[in-house]
């Protein structure tokens, strides 16, 4: 009896012991470090512009940081974070390529060269990160996938435009939804456990559709859309405030007091970014500009960044951060110096406080950035990401 030949070049036998080699080296906390510096630098020069555009005594002084201040610390940075974040989860090779794309975009517009370049490597990574969320929506096809990904395809269309249009105020509702869109997916998938109401996540998939909407019509009817965005803002807030478990955590101690104080505080911020919005009808300009992107991108971003940080990066990078109550000391003096910023400076028109407050808020964020720094270096790696109530 003959035994059949079996021809033809059928699937190739699968090499387990190389993917567990691929996956060990993916989960090496140097090699995922490597995608933090570029973020890192853009943070820095992000800040440096910020002081320059204050009209304080920055480092560095170039003609081009004002114009690239707002991409770099928000898609540059957070952007990088975020995709590194999800990429973490998603656990193949190739969702590196949106970190890496990310940061390597943010060095570019910091370099010698056409500003295009960057804008459109920018571009590339925003396009990059929202393809990330195509296989973990396959895996998990749930509201908070959904709901990252009308973010993540927010960052697209902000990187879209800013080729042809240079005005980062037309950008900024795009800009909002990027950052509001993927911490708010993210507050529900850790608060879900806790909440009983089935109409909380279909009500929250809702005013997702309807930012991502209310954003889209500022470019087209800005008297219209202005005001609907501010108020899905401000329903946004709503959602977060009634359904998240930080109401109730604050009053524990230790890390799980610390996080909520630092989410509550960011929601307050937040709201006030949706009042402001919602009683204007065009591009926001001066004062109301300058209270909206503090109260987004520092009230509210920054504060959920200091709020995680703890938990979210050890699960990252593999390297534990302790907890200390020496984060309390950056948390309340980035609060303090946007009430003083924005209070007394946009609100009352001191230009003193105005400075005076923005050189704080980045004095408060390299403070923050310099203890953790010193926390996940000089703590034993033996430890497990902390626990706590988030």
């Amino acid at each position: 009896m003959s035994v059949p030949v079996r021809t033809g070049a059928g699937p190739k036998p699968r090499n387990h012991s190389r993917d567990r080699k691929i996956r060990a080296f993916l989960r090496k906390p140097a090699f995922r470090m490597l995608f933090l510096l570029p973020a890192g630098a853009a943070l820095l020069v992000g800040l440096n512009a910020g002081l320059q555009l204050l009209g304080a005594d920055a480092p560095v002084k170039l003609d081009r940081l004002p114009e690239i201040h707002g991409m770099l610390l928000v898609l540059c940075f957070v952007g990088t974070v975020i995709a590194l974040e999800r990429t973490v989860a998603l656990g193949k090779a190739v969702g590196y390529v949106s970190p890496a794309l990310l940061g390597i975009s943010g060095l570019l517009m910091i370099a010698p060269l056409p500003l295009w370049v960057g804008k459109a490597v920018l571009l590339a990574g925003t396009i990059a990160m929202t393809l990330v969320y195509i296989p973990l929506w396959r895996r998990q096809r749930e509201n908070v996938v959904l709901i990252q990904i009308l973010g993540s395809v927010s960052a697209i269309a902000a990187a879209a435009l800013w080729l042809r249009i240079p005005s980062i105020a037309i950008l900024l509702p795009f800009l909002i939804s990027f950052v509001v869109l993927t911490i708010a997916g993210e507050r529900l998938e850790l608060a879900r456990i806790g909440i009983t109401s089935k109409k909380a996540e279909p009500l929250l998939t809702s005013l997702a559709f309807a930012m991502t909407a209310a954003a889209m019509a500022t470019l087209l009817w800005p008297a219209v859309g202005y005001p609907l965005f501010g108020l899905s803002l401000l329903a946004m807030v709503g959602w977060l405030v009634l359904y998240d478990a930080a109401r109730k955590t604050v009053r524990s101690t230790g890390l799980p007091r610390y996080i909520a104080a630092c989410l509550l505080a960011g929601y307050g911020w937040l709201a006030i970014a949706g009042v402001v919005l919602s009683v204007n009808q065009t591009t926001l300009t001066g004062p109301a500009y300058d209270m909206v992107v503090h109260s987004v991108f520092l009230g509210f971003t920054i504060s959920m960044i200091m709020a995680h940080a703890p938990v979210i990066l050890p699960a990252v990078l593999r390297k534990p951060l302790p907890y200390t109550e020496l984060f309390w000391v950056p948390a309340v003096l980035l609060h303090a110096s946007l009430l003083l910023r924005l209070g007394l400076g946009d609100a009352a028109g001191i230009a003193g406080a105005w400075v005076s407050g923005g050189v704080l808020n980045v004095i408060a964020i390299l403070l923050f950035a310099a203890m953790a720094f010193w926390q996940a270096t000089h703590s034993p790696n033996t430890s497990s990401p902390q626990k706590a109530t988030v």
